[in-house]
């Protein structure tokens, strides 16, 4: 358990959250969320001890461990992979470290035996004895197979670097873990390895991610940090979502009775009170849910971006044919005879391993590569608007405000006050139009390239990784965005709920070639072979 009492941080004249009071209890995870900028990252690290509030305690149970995911990859350079993972049981590493060094000494005193045995007895309650096989077997689940165990932390990749350090978090079942993006670079296997070891932990969780169904499989709670405060939720994400946006509508129209507003309350309650992350806890979370009240929920200060995207004509039948593309970058086939067709109506998901063949394929369909052999031909009814990975050259060394950088993009001349309108739906209001692009965040060249594309008319849209750099909010704008498009769309994201409620078809590329699965996201991974790897991979663990 870790108790906050009147925890309170501010930066100058800026209010990240005052008087904060929360328990989070064994047995629960809970997700925090709050929009960019409002202090999550920074509230997680005082509870680890990395900063200190202004006000308030931190208080963890009698004899607890915290664990947090360390963010610095490059930390450990010089210590193996298995050390590094038990090194996420401070002690215990500290107590194998001073009896490897008794051991050693070629003068073995009396003392040193009686050390030794102090260190093994506290050795052995500490499960020393399972360090190893422990770490491994969590290596072993999130994808790090045995022959990089005993290599350099600096002779393994950056992606393997990450999970390396999230089996660290999970060593040793850690009374309290802290976790800050663990899906981040993790790839399908691993995140529902992940998902399946967090609903079956037993202790207290405390995650922040922009992975809605990741937060929506392993969240018990949910921890809104909003007008200042953190207050917590009983159930997932998307029940928080839902009943935010009642929240909203219910206080909007004063009109209705309140007799009305309570049953719309109870109807709702009611869908998600089977929803349960942990089996176990389903009556208990249940008989909560049954408690609330309208006193209980309140409207979001959040604010969601308008994503709508209006194709100007209407496409025909015959979208695009790819014949035998074939690539090979710095000696690696990335594509190998890829063929398809894309039809009217498809919106298609582009999944698999290899990133870099999934963004040379949208450069090859846009002409910004040329394939090695091997054509492609859009439909003469098709107009393309493209969301690259990488949206750099777009902002470089701009000198353009975004109403001007805007306004280069719009196929009409249209007026300053229709872009400065556009900008603000896109979040950009007031004097923040006037900011030069090349100082935009992340998240804010994200929200002008989308903006650029909706101005564009399009009919067929190719995204690439579009959800990166955005919070959870433009996530959920973009994702009914798309769902609402009436064109047709070819997508990738590592986002599951964003696949599975946009896609109708599943385009997976292999080292062979293309495989079409036409069916939803989650029907193909119940027909792949990961969901059976995770099981198996659990079941060591």
């Amino acid at each position: 358990m870790i108790t906050v009492s009147n925890v309170s941080l501010r930066y100058g004249d800026r209010k990240l959250f005052e008087d904060v009071n929360i328990k989070f209890t064994p047995g629960n995870c809970y997700g925090l969320i709050g929009a960019n900028g409002a202090g999550k990252s920074t509230f997680l690290k005082i509870l680890s001890g990395e900063i200190e509030s202004q006000t308030g305690t931190i208080q963890l149970g009698p004899n607890e461990r915290m664990a947090v995911l360390k963010q610095n990859h490059f930390e450990y350079e010089e210590q193996e992979v298995l050390k590094t993972v038990i090194m996420g049981h401070a002690r215990l590493y500290q107590v194998m470290q001073e009896k490897d060094a008794i051991y050693m000494k070629e003068n073995f005193t009396d003392e040193d035996g009686m050390k030794a045995a102090e260190l093994e007895g506290e050795f052995a309650e500490l499960n020393g004895w399972e360090a190893e096989p422990e770490a491994a077997i969590l290596l072993k689940g999130l994808g790090i197979g045995e022959d990089l165990h005993y290599k350099k932390m600096a002779e393994v990749t950056g992606s393997e670097k990450v999970k390396v350090l999230l089996a660290q978090a999970l060593f040793g079942r850690p009374d309290v873990l802290l976790l800050d993006e663990p899906t981040n670079h993790l790839d399908i296997k691993a995140i529902q390895w992940l998902e399946e070891f967090l609903i079956n932990f037993e202790n207290t969780v405390i995650v922040v991610s922009h992975d809605r169904h990741f937060l929506n499989k392993v969240c018990t709670h949910i921890a809104d940090l909003d007008f200042g405060k953190i207050q917590v939720y009983v159930g997932n994400y998307d029940f928080w979502y839902e009943s935010s946006q009642l929240a909203t509508r219910l206080t909007s129209d004063a009109n209705k009775k309140k007799e009305e507003k309570i049953k719309e309350l109870q109807a709702f309650i009611a869908r998600f009170s089977a929803n349960a992350s942990k089996s176990k806890q389903a009556t208990s979370r249940k008989k909560l849910l049954d408690k609330i009240t309208l006193d209980d929920i309140r409207p979001s200060s959040r604010r969601y971006p308008f994503v709508g995207f209006t194709p100007e004509r209407e496409i025909g039948n015959d979208l695009l044919m790819v014949e035998g593309l074939t690539k090979t970058i710095d000696g690696v086939k990335v594509l190998n005879n890829v063929s398809f067709f894309m039809n009217k109506g498809d919106k298609i998901a582009l999944v698999g391993p290899n990133e870099v063949a999934k963004t040379t394929l949208f450069k090859i369909l846009m002409g910004e590569m040329e394939a090695d052999s091997g054509t492609f031909k859009w439909g003469i009814t098709t107009s393309q608007a493209y969301f690259p990975k990488d949206n750099s050259e777009f902002f470089e060394n701009s000198e353009l405000n975004l109403v001007d950088w805007l306004r280069q993009f719009s196929p009409k001349d249209e007026s300053e006050s229709f872009l400065r309108g556009f900008l603000g739906r896109m979040l950009f209001s007031g004097e923040e139009v006037l900011k030069k692009a090349s100082v935009l965040s992340g998240g804010e060249k994200v929200r002008c390239m989308l903006s650029k594309m909706m101005l564009n008319g399009a009919n067929v849209l190719l995204l690439d990784e579009p959800t990166n750099h955005l919070d959870l909010e433009s996530i959920t704008a973009l994702n009914n965005g798309l769902i609402n498009f009436k064109g047709s769309l070819l997508f990738s994201s590592h986002d599951h709920q964003f696949i599975q409620t946009i896609a109708n078809r599943i385009f997976e590329l292999t080292p062979n070639g293309l495989v079409d699965k036409q069916m939803t996201y989650d029907e193909y991974l119940e027909n792949s072979d990961v969901q059976k790897q995770v099981a198996e991979m659990y079941s060591n663990n």
